[in-house]
């Protein structure tokens, strides 16, 4: 495995036999199996799970890791091309990701969308720019459209609570936010979901409605794993007869990048905060998700995140054993 980027880029049973791999390593670490070998890690965006799950994960594994953020540990890092750096900046990011990836066996890099231009973050282009200054095997740590490596954590939390693939109903919900967040936790779930094969059921208000390239490539993968992807405004239809709602805020794709108009739009449905009357038509064991980190009142009631629906814990842990999963597909083979 050279690349983690896209879950779509992986067959279910390429992807079953991770999940296998990392139950394997769950219950038996292997603490010798990558020895010697190290992981660079380059965090262009804030993190607390992606960053302590990976060393972690990387430690029980034997092996070593060391992380590089502009915010923690280099006097100012210049992104942006073409650009005269007679500013604060004192490396630029062409020399500084090669020299990264050049101490290490492989690579992780996070970096978010910029959230100006909606097709140039669809096409990702932030990431595939980085990309192309890695010579070595390259995990996505969440860029402007991806986060696969909380989409295989997830699928992983799924399985092990052995909510139904084909036939399972998941419904991804846009909930409230102060703050215009990026779309790649929505978008990529959205597609995991539906290429698990679950009947999946965008919930959200208007103007909040998700790409037409994003629903077009879930319904593309629901069609071949025997889901379905459809969208709702209505509450109580979208959660009827739900096994799991995923909650997650976006930017309002119809004012993508006027943080003015989309702050006006998203709070007139400050009441979008799940709590437990948005289970009323759902199953009765109908689970709770989100990636964290999650605002307590704000998106989610302390009921629910502190009740039995909640599975944000299972899911949080699955990460570090998902990205050893990968890690020692990239590392071992």
């Amino acid at each position: 495995m050279n690349s983690f980027n896209d879950l779509t880029d992986f067959s279910n049973d390429e992807i079953d036999n991770l999940i296998d791999l990392a139950n394997q390593l769950e219950k038996n670490p292997s603490p010798n199996v990558l020895k010697g070998k190290v992981l660079s890690l380059l965090f262009l965006s804030p993190s607390l799970r992606t960053l302590a799950s990976f060393q972690a994960g990387m430690s029980r594994l034997g092996g070593g890791s060391f992380v590089i953020s502009p915010d923690m540990s280099i006097h100012g890092l210049e992104t942006r091309h073409g650009i005269v750096m007679d500013g604060s900046a004192a490396e630029h990011i062409k020399e500084a990701v090669p020299v990264i990836a050049s101490y290490g066996d492989a690579v992780g890099i996070r970096a978010f969308a910029e959230r100006e231009n909606i097709d140039d973050d669809l096409e990702d282009i932030k990431f595939k720019n980085l990309s192309s200054l890695v010579d070595k095997p390259l995990i996505n740590m969440e860029s402007a459209i991806q986060h696969p490596c909380q989409n295989l954590a997830d699928w992983k939390t799924m399985d092990n609570l052995e909510i139904p693939k084909n036939g399972g109903k998941f419904v991804l919900s846009w909930a409230y936010h102060p703050n215009a967040l990026p779309l790649a936790v929505p978008a990529s779930t959205l597609i995991m979901a539906a290429k698990r094969g679950m009947d999946v059921t965008v919930l959200r208000p208007d103007g909040f409605a998700l790409p037409k390239s994003i629903l077009e490539k879930a319904t593309n993968e629901a069609t071949k794993s025997g889901g379905s992807v459809l969208e709702s405004d209505n509450r109580k239809v979208a959660m009827e007869g739900a096994d799991v709602i995923y909650a997650k805020s976006w930017s309002s794709t119809l004012h993508y990048g006027d943080q003015i108009k989309d702050k006006l739009l998203r709070e007139k449905f400050i009441d979008w905060c799940i709590d437990e009357e948005w289970f009323n038509t759902a199953k009765k064991q109908c689970k709770f998700m989100h990636c964290l980190p999650v605002r307590r009142g704000v998106v989610v009631s302390d009921g629910i995140l502190d009740g039995p629906r909640s599975i944000v814990i299972e899911e949080a842990r699955n990460r570090m054993y998902a990205q050893m999963a990968i890690l020692y597909k990239m590392m071992k083979g």
